[in-house]
């Protein structure tokens, strides 16, 4: 049986090929298919919440250990791990899993960071692979379906070895256009993000890079775009891979045999499709508070800096080479670099710092006036020893800018590593493209292993065909479960736009577990008081658009349910937040009409009729979207640890039937 009946997305193409029962004739936007899932990876962070999913479960048997992998870097580096209990606590609970289950693919800490090493080493084209961390999506640069999803949701396809989705609407991003050296992915998801908004056009569905120009694209460059899909709003973000992506696997000692290169029909269905040209592309500088308030370079030139951090999992080993030849060229040209112990450099693996110090490239960073830390999530996140101080000013190679990311009232302004590097000596932004043009393109090449003439060949692409299913069990779920909540009538607590994960339960706070003690600091930064308020009858939260954007944490949801949240409403949902509140059978309703965000003031009576879809404000009710029938089931249910008590092993084939 073979998909040749309807068009479908390359995303489609790799869903169909791992769905379990799907639809005889090939996938469409909207179908609820279960998955079986290639692998599943978290980190440290997302493992506290896991574990105890886990236990709720009874600690079972994982589907395959060595299709799990565990890294510890987001809490951690060395001072952290000497002095901070909630780091080592975090660190020893993965360890004594990774000991427990037996699993292959565990890296402690300071060894990579989660992203780097399995895109480098693991992942392959055509495969499914589900996180604990919303840049997942950063595999889609090998032409694979990967997204975040919230720890339960990871736990229980740890353990089952499959899913399930509803199949994302696309849309297609074609870049058109040559780059000149030394523009790499960064700048190019920074235009993408300038030109057409975060949580936009993105939103909850899925992203494929197209165009002639993603031919002369690096797997580097593709990481990056597609790691930032996550700050675009997209459920994933892919590029069909293609020969440059074989001539990489060719290079791997392991991990390089199980390719499967599928392509999107060229009738496939796309919501939308935009073209981007990269023939006059500026370096590129996104402002606090968002990855999209972006400007060319030369509009924010000369503004001082108190600090620069070249790192985090979205800068990969080119950028960290370019920029150290940079820097070079800076220093052999006499440029002095200004006295300050704001410097840090973090590469993302081992391997990486290696070759760096083989080229010289470390010796280059410290004569600059770097600090060179060990691999890990470090100033990205702001939650270790490393953070910027309040009202300080950091130009950062990460990938998220939102208010506190580095620490407790810093302010963050992205970009590419090379015009970092560029800023970095003097503490202004400055262009890059003098110092680029002197790099020695050779020895850049030489350092990354590309100087080799060596090509893999002609890649054959191939059709999908869906997954045998198991032997087929009894009768589909029939809606019983626990109660729901019944008729809610409170007031309302009122947010905008894009209010994200960050500014629900900041990343300091992620260690915390208790239910009560997350609902506490809930908004600590961006709306304190906000569990009073809960408790003083404003239980409903109101919100625009893109509410939950950013990281995948679960404590977010925890954070309302540990305040006593009892219903959120909203205009639409950043995906992985809207699975979490999902798995946690926390009420939540997509109402669009503009007449009731104008009568839900703050503080406005509300009444919510969930089992209805209705909602009631000033005397006048409102009709909210209809959820999927697996989400009303799994409502019902209690959420999805209560589900698989219910259903066990069959939960998603019940679910789904």
């Amino acid at each position: 049986m073979t998909a040749k009946n309807l068009p479908m997305t390359l995303t489609q193409k790799i869903l169909y090929a791992h769905a379990i029962r799907p639809p005889r004739n090939g996938l469409r936007a909207g179908d609820i298919v279960r998955i079986r899932v290639d692998w599943t990876i978290a980190s440290e962070l997302a493992w506290n919440g896991m574990d105890q999913t886990y236990s709720a479960l009874g600690r079972p048997r994982i589907h395959d250990r060595d299709r799990f992998y565990l890294a510890v870097d987001h809490t951690v580096d060395p001072v952290t791990l000497a002095t901070d209990k909630r780091a080592q606590k975090l660190t020893e609970l993965s360890r004594a899993f990774a000991r427990e289950s037996g699993i292959q693919h565990f890296y402690d800490a300071n060894e990579t960071i989660l992203h780097t090493k399995f895109y480098r080493d693991l992942v392959q084209p055509g495969e499914v692979v589900l996180g604990a961390d919303s840049h997942t999506s950063s595999h889609g640069g090998l032409g694979a379906f990967a997204i975040g999803l919230g720890g339960a949701d990871i736990t229980v396809a740890m353990v089952l070895g499959e899913s399930w989705i509803e199949v994302p609407e696309a849309i297609a991003v074609e870049y058109v256009g040559r780059l000149p050296f030394g523009f790499g992915g960064k700048d190019v998801i920074l235009k993408t993000l300038g030109d057409l908004g975060r949580n936009t056009v993105a939103m909850e569905r899925s992203v494929e890079y197209v165009g002639e120009a993603t031919h002369r694209f690096t797997t580097d460059m593709r990481f990056t775009i597609a790691n930032m899909t996550a700050e675009f709003g997209g459920l994933n973000g892919i590029f069909a891979a293609d020969a440059v992506v074989a001539d990489w696997l060719s290079k791997r000692k392991s991990h390089d045999d199980a390719a499967r290169f599928f392509r999107a029909d060229a009738d496939a269905e796309y919501v939308e499709r935009f073209r981007i040209d990269l023939d006059r592309l500026e370096p590129q500088v996104a402002k606090p508070f968002s990855p999209d308030n972006v400007f060319p370079v030369s509009e924010v030139a000369g503004m001082a800096l108190d600090g620069v951090f070249i790192g985090a999992c979205t800068t990969t080993e080119e950028e960290l080479v370019l920029a150290g030849l940079l820097l070079e060229q800076q220093l052999n040209a006499g440029v002095t670099p200004t006295a300050t112990q704001k410097r840090l450099v973090v590469p993302g693996d081992r391997s990486i710092v290696a070759n760096l110090r083989e080229a010289g490239l470390i010796d280059v960073y410290e004569r600059a006036g770097f600090r060179i830390g060990p691999p890990g999530c470090s100033m990205c996140l702001g939650v270790a020893s490393e953070k910027a101080g309040p009202g300080e000013n950091w130009l950062t190679s990460q990938n998220r800018n939102y208010q506190n990311r580095m620490g407790a009232g810093s302010l963050a302004w992205l970009a590419s590593g090379a015009t970092v590097a560029a800023s970095a000596m003097g503490l202004k932004v400055a262009d890059p493209r003098e110092w680029l043009g002197r790099v020695d393109q050779d020895r850049y090449a030489r350092i990354l292993g590309r100087d080799s003439a060596a090509s893999a060949g002609d890649v054959r692409a191939v059709e999908p065909t869906p997954v045998e299913p198991p032997a087929a069990h009894a009768a589909a779920a029939d809606g019983a479960g626990v109660a729901g909540p019944g008729l809610i009538e409170a007031r309302v607590q009122r947010f905008g736009d894009h209010v994200d994960t960050d500014a629900i339960i900041p990343g300091e706070f992620c260690h915390l577990t208790s239910l009560e003690e997350l609902g506490e600091k809930a908004f600590h930064y961006t709306a304190p008081g906000f569990a009073s308020r809960v408790r003083g009858g404003q239980s409903v939260v109101v919100a625009g658009e893109g509410w939950g954007s950013g990281s995948s944490r679960e404590q977010a949801v925890w954070a309302l349910k540990g305040a006593g949240v009892r219903a959120v409403i909203a205009r639409s949902y950043a995906f992985i937040h809207k699975r979490n509140l999902v798995n946690e059978a926390v009420p939540h309703l997509v109402v669009r009409d503009e007449a009731f965000y104008a009568a839900a003031e703050d503080g406005a009576p509300i009444q919510v009729d969930v089992e209805r879809g209705e909602v009631t404000v000033k005397g006048r009710a409102f009709r909210a979207e209809e959820p999927s029938r697996i989400v009303n089931a799994l409502q019902k249910a209690g959420g999805i640890v209560s589900a698989i008590q219910t259903h066990g092993g069959e939960v998603f084939e019940r679910l789904t039937a």
